[in-house]
């Protein structure tokens, strides 16, 4: 079998870690991939186990993208061609899957409402649209994507590297120069607006009155970076709040986490709360989109309706005072990820999702035998 996947991430994060996952997986499998991703992206300088074809790709309105991508196909001559992201891509891939006659399938990681008219346009050249969520799922289908053609698969999470880990702790602690009573919240995500690092700074100096030892960690890059900062010193926080930045070491840190604060708005799942369930620890999130299927309120986190800033604080401060429930919700969660969303069971979907897609163009194109 031969799969091109499509992938318009600069960044090695979300989705482009999701296609290195899925291409990793496949080759291990057999699978011949061919990765068109963008010129000097991290994606193709972490080097994923397939034939990777940089090319220039500049979003939405790139008229000459199809172009592209349709002479790449025409050379590998793939089976199917998988499109991953958005940025023009979902519209440009379809198209020149279409242009070539190759099936093509869709993974939509967005949550966010379509309009139906924009719908039909866009998936249909698209024999499946791949769902990381529920929510994903019932917006696809509210936009009238049959449901016969959307399937979900959620996305995966290494948990060989991301896993509970007693040494992290003090990793760190020393990193960012911390007392060891600290007791350290971690946001993982990128610095834009949905994300809503605003509300977490927020409820922030009530929580440090009532317990001064906590500290937190803003993991991430985005534009929203001197605005943060900004507000970080007016609240007076910028001996309790870090912006970390993007770090490479990210899962040796995760597992000495005390919390995980995930206050996004929207969300079609979040790869971060998978890796931090992996790694043990526990979620405190706003109930957005897929974040009700990456978290089990009660069970591996605490979630609490979408822009209630103060039952947010509350289920932080329940944690951060509970010791033994922190730990048993990481457990849980670290369980809950294991057998929900491991590797090989994300790329044992794709493979069931590729074969059912070549099957049906099979059948179409059978002849009919008369009786």
């Amino acid at each position: 079998m031969r799969i091109a996947h499509l992938e318009a991430g600069r960044h090695l994060y979300g989705g482009a870690a999701q296609v290195r996952y899925l291409v990793d997986g496949l080759t291990a499998r057999g699978v011949d991939n061919l990765l068109l991703c963008p010129a000097g992206s991290e994606l193709a300088a972490a080097r994923p186990a397939a034939t990777v074809r940089e090319l220039t790709m500049h979003g939405d309105l790139d008229v000459l993208a199809p172009a592209r991508v349709v002479r790449a196909l025409a050379r590998f001559r793939p089976d199917v061609v998988h499109v991953h992201s958005r940025r023009g891509a979902d519209v440009y891939g379809g198209l020149a899957a279409a242009l070539t006659g190759v099936p093509a399938v869709l993974t939509r990681r967005v949550d966010a409402a379509e309009p139906p008219w924009l719908a039909r346009v866009k998936y249909k050249p698209y024999a499946a649209v791949v769902a990381l969520s529920q929510a994903i799922q019932t917006q696809l289908a509210a936009a009238g994507v049959a449901a016969a053609r959307i399937v979900r698969i959620p996305s995966a999470v290494d948990t060989a590297r991301y896993r509970p880990d007693a040494s992290a702790r003090a990793r760190l602690l020393a990193a960012f120069e911390w007392p060891n009573d600290a007791l350290v919240v971690g946001v993982v995500a990128q610095l834009i607006e949905r994300k809503g690092h605003g509300a977490l700074l927020a409820l922030l100096p009530d929580l440090v009155r009532e317990r001064p030892e906590v500290r937190v960690l803003l993991f991430g890059r985005g534009p929203l970076y001197p605005k943060l900062r900004a507000e970080i010193a007016a609240l007076g926080l910028t001996d309790r709040v870090v912006l970390a930045g993007f770090r490479a070491d990210l899962a040796e840190l995760l597992p000495g986490l005390d919390v995980l604060a995930h206050a996004a708005v929207r969300e079609g799942l979040g790869l971060a709360l998978l890796e931090a369930a992996s790694a043990g620890v526990p979620v405190v999130a706003y109930a957005a989109g897929g974040v009700r299927d990456a978290v089990v309120d009660g069970a591996t986190g605490l979630l609490v309706p979408v822009g209630d800033t103060a039952a947010l604080r509350a289920a932080l401060a329940r944690l951060l005072a509970d010791r033994v429930e922190r730990a048993r919700l990481g457990a849980a969660a670290r369980a809950h990820a294991e057998r929900h969303f491991g590797i090989g069971g994300f790329v044992d979907a794709h493979l069931s999702l590729y074969g059912r897609v070549l099957g049906e163009r099979a059948a179409r194109a059978a002849p009919t035998v008369a009786r």
